[in-house]
Protein backbone atom coordinates (compact mmCIF):
# COMPACT_ATOMS: atom_id res chain seq x y z
CA UNK A 1 0.00 0.00 0.00
CA UNK A 2 1.09 3.46 -0.76
CA UNK A 3 1.77 5.71 2.43
CA UNK A 4 0.46 8.92 3.13
CA UNK A 5 2.58 11.67 2.09
CA UNK A 6 3.96 13.48 5.36
CA UNK A 7 4.44 17.30 5.40
CA UNK A 8 8.01 17.73 3.76
CA UNK A 9 6.63 16.27 0.55
CA UNK A 10 3.48 18.50 0.79
CA UNK A 11 5.81 21.80 0.50
CA UNK A 12 8.00 19.98 -2.17
CA UNK A 13 4.96 19.33 -4.35
CA UNK A 14 4.33 23.31 -3.53
CA UNK A 15 7.74 24.42 -4.44
CA UNK A 16 7.80 22.55 -8.09
CA UNK A 17 4.53 24.44 -9.26
CA UNK A 18 4.52 26.86 -10.82
CA UNK A 19 4.69 30.12 -8.38
CA UNK A 20 1.33 31.98 -7.70
CA UNK A 21 1.38 35.72 -9.09
CA UNK A 22 1.87 38.87 -6.63
CA UNK A 23 -1.43 39.95 -7.21
CA UNK A 24 -2.88 36.13 -6.22
CA UNK A 25 0.33 36.14 -3.25
CA UNK A 26 -1.56 39.43 -1.93
CA UNK A 27 -4.94 38.18 -2.17
CA UNK A 28 -4.29 35.36 0.12
CA UNK A 29 -2.43 37.07 2.56
CA UNK A 30 -5.17 39.64 2.97
CA UNK A 31 -7.81 37.65 3.01
CA UNK A 32 -6.13 36.14 5.98
CA UNK A 33 -5.61 39.62 8.09
CA UNK A 34 -8.87 40.81 6.81
CA UNK A 35 -11.59 37.96 6.53
CA UNK A 36 -13.43 35.85 8.62
CA UNK A 37 -12.61 32.01 7.89
CA UNK A 38 -9.74 32.30 5.32
CA UNK A 39 -9.22 28.94 5.19
CA UNK A 40 -11.89 29.02 2.66
CA UNK A 41 -9.55 30.51 -0.09
CA UNK A 42 -8.45 28.71 -2.75
CA UNK A 43 -4.45 28.98 -2.12
CA UNK A 44 -1.67 28.17 -4.07
CA UNK A 45 -1.49 24.38 -5.33
CA UNK A 46 -5.46 24.17 -5.86
CA UNK A 47 -5.34 27.07 -7.91
CA UNK A 48 -2.98 25.86 -10.07
CA UNK A 49 -4.82 22.81 -10.29
CA UNK A 50 -7.69 24.61 -11.43
CA UNK A 51 -5.59 27.06 -14.01
CA UNK A 52 -4.08 23.89 -15.37
CA UNK A 53 -7.62 22.40 -15.82
CA UNK A 54 -8.74 25.62 -17.51
CA UNK A 55 -5.39 25.41 -20.01
CA UNK A 56 -6.76 22.20 -20.82
CA UNK A 57 -9.65 22.03 -21.26
CA UNK A 58 -9.74 25.68 -22.88
CA UNK A 59 -13.34 26.58 -22.13
CA UNK A 60 -15.38 29.34 -23.80
CA UNK A 61 -18.17 29.95 -20.84
CA UNK A 62 -17.40 29.06 -16.81
CA UNK A 63 -19.52 29.24 -14.41
CA UNK A 64 -18.10 29.40 -10.59
CA UNK A 65 -20.63 29.21 -7.45
CA UNK A 66 -18.64 30.61 -4.92
CA UNK A 67 -17.07 33.22 -5.29
CA UNK A 68 -15.17 33.87 -1.66
CA UNK A 69 -12.45 36.47 -2.10
CA UNK A 70 -11.83 35.47 -5.88
CA UNK A 71 -9.11 33.09 -5.79
CA UNK A 72 -10.31 30.51 -7.50
CA UNK A 73 -12.17 32.74 -10.23
CA UNK A 74 -8.71 34.85 -11.00
CA UNK A 75 -6.90 31.11 -11.14
CA UNK A 76 -9.49 30.00 -13.95
CA UNK A 77 -9.68 33.12 -15.61
CA UNK A 78 -5.79 32.95 -16.16
CA UNK A 79 -6.52 29.44 -17.25
CA UNK A 80 -8.90 30.34 -20.30
CA UNK A 81 -8.64 31.67 -23.78
CA UNK A 82 -9.11 34.56 -25.27
CA UNK A 83 -12.81 35.98 -25.85
CA UNK A 84 -14.35 33.35 -22.95
CA UNK A 85 -16.11 35.02 -20.00
CA UNK A 86 -16.10 33.67 -16.32
CA UNK A 87 -19.57 34.06 -14.26
CA UNK A 88 -19.07 33.93 -10.69
CA UNK A 89 -21.69 34.23 -7.94
CA UNK A 90 -21.69 34.48 -4.25
CA UNK A 91 -24.23 35.50 -1.69
CA UNK A 92 -22.06 37.11 1.07
CA UNK A 93 -22.41 41.17 -0.61
CA UNK A 94 -19.98 41.81 2.42
CA UNK A 95 -17.05 40.73 0.58
CA UNK A 96 -17.54 42.83 -2.45
CA UNK A 97 -15.76 45.69 -1.90
CA UNK A 98 -12.54 43.27 -0.75
CA UNK A 99 -13.39 40.95 -3.48
CA UNK A 100 -14.04 43.42 -6.21
CA UNK A 101 -10.29 45.19 -5.75
CA UNK A 102 -8.65 42.12 -6.70
CA UNK A 103 -10.71 41.40 -9.42
CA UNK A 104 -10.69 44.54 -10.92
CA UNK A 105 -6.74 44.84 -10.86
CA UNK A 106 -6.21 41.30 -12.81
CA UNK A 107 -5.01 41.37 -15.93
CA UNK A 108 -8.08 39.11 -16.86
CA UNK A 109 -10.77 41.42 -15.64
CA UNK A 110 -12.50 41.31 -18.37
CA UNK A 111 -13.61 38.41 -18.66
CA UNK A 112 -14.75 37.72 -15.11
CA UNK A 113 -18.33 38.94 -14.38
CA UNK A 114 -19.31 38.80 -10.97
CA UNK A 115 -23.06 38.52 -9.34
CA UNK A 116 -24.00 38.95 -6.15
CA UNK A 117 -27.44 37.07 -4.91
CA UNK A 118 -28.83 33.19 -4.58
CA UNK A 119 -27.29 31.05 -7.32
CA UNK A 120 -30.62 29.41 -7.60
CA UNK A 121 -32.55 32.47 -9.26
CA UNK A 122 -29.42 33.60 -10.89
CA UNK A 123 -28.05 30.52 -12.72
CA UNK A 124 -31.31 30.05 -14.71
CA UNK A 125 -30.79 33.69 -16.39
CA UNK A 126 -27.21 32.96 -17.70
CA UNK A 127 -28.33 30.80 -20.42
CA UNK A 128 -26.81 27.86 -20.15
CA UNK A 129 -23.97 25.90 -22.80
CA UNK A 130 -21.34 26.17 -19.90
CA UNK A 131 -18.42 24.06 -20.76
CA UNK A 132 -16.91 24.42 -16.60
CA UNK A 133 -18.71 24.61 -13.61
CA UNK A 134 -16.72 25.00 -10.62
CA UNK A 135 -18.85 24.45 -7.15
CA UNK A 136 -17.01 25.76 -3.96
CA UNK A 137 -20.16 27.09 -2.46
CA UNK A 138 -22.57 26.14 0.84
CA UNK A 139 -21.58 22.46 1.23
CA UNK A 140 -25.60 21.77 2.59
CA UNK A 141 -27.18 22.78 -0.86
CA UNK A 142 -23.96 20.41 -2.77
CA UNK A 143 -26.99 18.09 -4.00
CA UNK A 144 -29.41 21.11 -4.79
CA UNK A 145 -26.56 22.77 -6.65
CA UNK A 146 -25.86 19.33 -8.86
CA UNK A 147 -29.37 19.34 -10.04
CA UNK A 148 -29.47 23.01 -10.46
CA UNK A 149 -26.41 22.91 -13.13
CA UNK A 150 -26.47 19.52 -14.88
CA UNK A 151 -28.40 20.55 -17.56
CA UNK A 152 -26.85 23.88 -17.61
CA UNK A 153 -23.85 22.18 -18.65
CA UNK A 154 -23.00 20.89 -22.53
CA UNK A 155 -22.48 17.23 -23.38
CA UNK A 156 -18.54 16.92 -23.34
CA UNK A 157 -18.49 19.86 -20.64
CA UNK A 158 -16.84 19.41 -16.78
CA UNK A 159 -17.74 19.95 -13.26
CA UNK A 160 -15.96 20.18 -10.61
CA UNK A 161 -16.42 20.41 -6.62
CA UNK A 162 -14.39 21.68 -4.41
CA UNK A 163 -14.32 19.91 -0.42
CA UNK A 164 -15.74 16.50 -1.19
CA UNK A 165 -14.02 15.13 1.62
CA UNK A 166 -14.71 17.12 4.18
CA UNK A 167 -11.94 17.32 6.23
CA UNK A 168 -11.36 13.10 6.40
CA UNK A 169 -15.12 13.04 7.69
CA UNK A 170 -16.79 11.75 4.48
CA UNK A 171 -16.25 8.14 5.04
CA UNK A 172 -17.33 8.04 8.75
CA UNK A 173 -19.87 7.62 11.10
CA UNK A 174 -21.90 11.22 10.42
CA UNK A 175 -23.98 12.52 13.54
CA UNK A 176 -27.48 13.22 12.78
CA UNK A 177 -26.97 16.81 13.01
CA UNK A 178 -24.17 17.21 10.66
CA UNK A 179 -25.83 18.39 7.73
CA UNK A 180 -22.48 19.42 5.71
CA UNK A 181 -20.92 15.96 6.29
CA UNK A 182 -24.69 13.92 4.92
CA UNK A 183 -25.21 16.20 2.06
CA UNK A 184 -21.76 16.11 0.58
CA UNK A 185 -22.03 12.18 1.30
CA UNK A 186 -25.24 12.21 -0.99
CA UNK A 187 -23.56 14.67 -3.21
CA UNK A 188 -20.88 12.46 -3.84
CA UNK A 189 -23.75 9.40 -4.04
CA UNK A 190 -25.33 11.05 -6.73
CA UNK A 191 -22.30 12.34 -8.38
CA UNK A 192 -21.23 8.27 -8.62
CA UNK A 193 -23.99 6.92 -9.80
CA UNK A 194 -25.62 9.09 -12.69
CA UNK A 195 -24.70 7.97 -15.63
CA UNK A 196 -24.69 11.36 -17.43
CA UNK A 197 -21.21 11.98 -16.11
CA UNK A 198 -17.81 9.80 -15.55
CA UNK A 199 -16.41 11.21 -12.70
CA UNK A 200 -12.99 10.84 -10.43
CA UNK A 201 -12.37 12.36 -6.68
CA UNK A 202 -8.78 13.46 -6.57
CA UNK A 203 -7.21 14.04 -3.35
CA UNK A 204 -6.26 17.63 -3.71
CA UNK A 205 -6.25 19.39 -0.40
CA UNK A 206 -10.00 18.46 0.90
CA UNK A 207 -10.85 16.86 -2.09
CA UNK A 208 -11.82 17.71 -6.09
CA UNK A 209 -14.42 15.64 -7.32
CA UNK A 210 -14.53 16.08 -11.01
CA UNK A 211 -16.72 15.28 -13.80
CA UNK A 212 -17.42 14.99 -17.72
CA UNK A 213 -20.82 15.15 -18.89
CA UNK A 214 -20.82 12.59 -21.32
CA UNK A 215 -24.40 13.00 -22.06
CA UNK A 216 -27.95 14.31 -21.48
Amino acid sequence: MPQRFDHSVDQYIEEHTTAASPLLNELERQTYVKILRPQMVAGHLQGKVLEMLCRMIRPQRVLELGTFTGYSALCMAAGMPEGSVLHTIDVNDELEDFTRSFLDRSPYADRIVYHLGDARQIVPTLGGGFDLVFIDADKREYPEYYDLIINEVRTGGFIIADDVLWYGKINGDTPPADAHTHSLQQFNDTVHADPRVVNVLFPIRDGLMVMQKVKE
